[in-house]
């Protein structure tokens, strides 16, 4: 089976919703191989935001609820106070953004040792979690 990993907000949007055709190809090809072996994690945290992210450059609120509901019957972490507070440690040594410190606690969370996203530098690594972005190539 393969390994599990975590979606970031920004590649769930791409996926759905980006001007740039390739890489809509990609986000899209990479869901659905992770969807289809059942390791796709997401999070609570990025359902909301990519529903807000959607809606707010012009995906209609009904299409972006399908899509939440879709991504919704994968791996979900439930942000809790948990990880909330573990996030808020992470932030403060290591000078990430909250945001970015819920999605490697979340993502560790979920058994992940790798977040996709192309927010934070490609090749970083977090507490054994490693940022890939799935667009350098």
């Amino acid at each position: 089976m393969a390994e599990r990993r975590f979606f970031d907000t920004n590649v769930l949007v791409y996926a759905h919703a980006a001007d740039d055709p390739n890489k809509r190809k990609l986000s899209r090809k990479l869901l659905s191989v992770h969807l289809g072996d059942q390791t796709a994690v997401f999070s609570t945290q990025v359902l909301q935001e990519y529903f807000v992210a959607a809606t707010r450059i012009g995906l209609p609120a009904e299409l972006a609820q399908r899509h939440v509901a879709t991504d919704a019957q994968a791996n979900i972490v439930q942000v809790t106070t948990e990880l909330i507070l573990a996030a808020i440690d992470l932030h403060r040594l290591r000078r990430l953004s909250f945001r970015d410190a819920l999605i490697v606690r979340s993502a560790r969370a979920g058994g992940c040792s790798v977040v996709l996203s192309e927010d934070r530098t490609h090749g970083e690594t977090y507490e054994g979690v490693r940022v890939e972005s799935p667009f350098i190539r």
